[in-house]
């Protein structure tokens, strides 16, 4: 059998789940995760994570691994993956990846480095700098010295660029290079699939999910999880949906400026979920207008790999 994966892209609120759920009934396989959310449990509504019904009926992987408080990374993701994608290649099943984190993708298909080691004095120095100036003071700090990887990210990206300025002091290069060497052999064909919008319809779709999870009780899950014990200053908790409402019981703004800015906030990560993908050319792209239209793009998906 040919070692192939399924990758299913797209931003946010675009049927990806849908489609990857299609998918994996006609052909009897299983689904990796590439959301960096949804592994978490108790974040369940504002991550948009599949239904219960849906976990039962498809086998999941990366979803409702850890607690709130738990860490992982890129690196874990790739390695955890390959292994996942060994062992459904095994059963003759061909996997499907399914995320709107570039990342997670990037690492999965291409690889990512890990070979540079840690200073952990100069990144709690670097830590202290962002909390007395700010993140735009740490992402001037990178432009000085790697302009080249400054571009590929945004100062709110704060964690990237700290990762950058750690290893530039470490090795006095700078971090595209050591992305640009590293070199990874699998012999996996990765067949990446893409659910491509008109913006204004997907603002729509986003949107109407907001207000869906206003309905099904966001509130009241965020507020069981800080209720739980967990800091509202976990990283985990540092998304869409979630900082905002906990902006709100933290009494900064009302519950309609909270939903507001929820949107608002989600339309521009899709932006930047999209900006990111059409870099590459290796994509196949689906034009889309309904969710009716995501069973004749699986029926084209099983197509083309047949």
């Amino acid at each position: 059998m040919e070692r192939r994966v399924i990758v299913i892209i797209g931003p946010t609120c675009s049927g990806k789940t849908k489609l990857s759920l299609n998918l994996a009934g006609k052909l009897n396989s299983e689904i990796i995760s590439a959301d960096s959310r949804q592994i978490y449990k108790l974040l369940d509504i504002g991550t948009a994570k599949p239904s219960e019904e849906e976990l039962a009926k498809v086998r999941h992987h990366f979803i409702d691994r850890l607690k709130p408080d738990e860490s992982f990374n890129v690196s874990k993701y790739e390695e955890e993956s390959l292994r996942i994608i060994d062992e459904l290649h095994e059963k003759d099943k061909i996997p499907i990846v399914v995320g709107g984190s570039g990342l997670y993708i990037k690492a999965l298909v291409d690889g990512i480095f890990n070979e540079v080691d840690t200073d952990e004095d100069f990144r709690q120095m670097l830590l202290a700098e962002r909390e007395k100036f700010g993140n735009e003071y740490l992402y001037e700090k990178l432009i000085a010295v790697d302009k080249v990887s400054a571009d590929t990210m945004l100062p709110q990206n704060w964690k990237r660029v700290i990762r950058a300025l750690e290893v530039f002091h470490l090795t006095g290069e700078p971090i595209w290079k050591f992305h640009a060497e590293h070199k990874r052999e699998v012999d996996i064909e990765f067949l990446q699939f893409g659910l491509n919008w008109e913006r204004e319809l997907l603002y729509e779709n986003i949107n109407n999910r907001v207000d869906k999870m206003i309905s099904a009780g966001l509130v009241n899950e965020v507020k069981s999880v800080l209720v739980s014990g967990f800091s509202s200053e976990l990283n985990s908790l540092n998304t869409v949906g979630y900082k905002e409402i906990i902006a709100y019981l933290d009494e900064e703004f009302d519950l309609e400026r909270a939903v507001e800015l929820i949107k608002r906030n989600t339309r521009r990560y899709a932006k930047r979920q999209m900006t990111w993908f059409r870099k590459d050319d290796r994509i196949k792209w689906f034009k889309i207008n309904h969710e009716e239209d995501l069973e004749k793009i699986a029926e084209s998906i099983i197509k083309d790999i047949a």
